[in-house]
């Protein structure tokens, strides 16, 4: 079946950087688009970034110039480098495996991991 399991969360001061990754397994990695998604306490979860098959990229526009996310499919992992980080960037990180942007577009989530960016 689908799996989805991130890691590379954790602590962060702003300005800072973390890199978080997602390995898939249980479909053909390179046939599908994948994303991230966040979700901060007290908040809707929301789109972060996404990448299709061919490697076209897009992302919300708070993350823009700051965040970039990556695939590599022999590794059949998903990446998301983070730098510059803000306190406001302070969530729960999704992998999920997604044709669009918004929520309803996901097939498939991963279990999440946190990040926390403070001083």
């Amino acid at each position: 079946q689908v799996q989805l399991v991130e890691s590379g969360g954790g602590l962060a001061q702003p300005g800072g950087s973390l890199r978080l990754s997602c390995v898939a397994s249980g479909f053909i990695f390179n046939n599908d688009a994948m994303g991230w998604f966040r979700q901060a306490p007290g908040k809707e979860r929301e789109f972060v970034a996404r990448i299709d098959w061919s490697g076209i990229t897009s992302y919300a526009d708070s993350v823009k110039g700051r965040f970039t996310i990556a695939r590599d499919g022999a590794k059949q992992t998903l990446y998301l480098q983070m730098n510059s980080l803000k306190p406001e960037d302070t969530a729960l990180y999704y992998c999920a495996k997604t044709t669009g942007s918004r929520l309803i577009d996901v097939d498939y989530w991963g279990q999440g991991t946190q990040v926390t960016v403070s001083s």
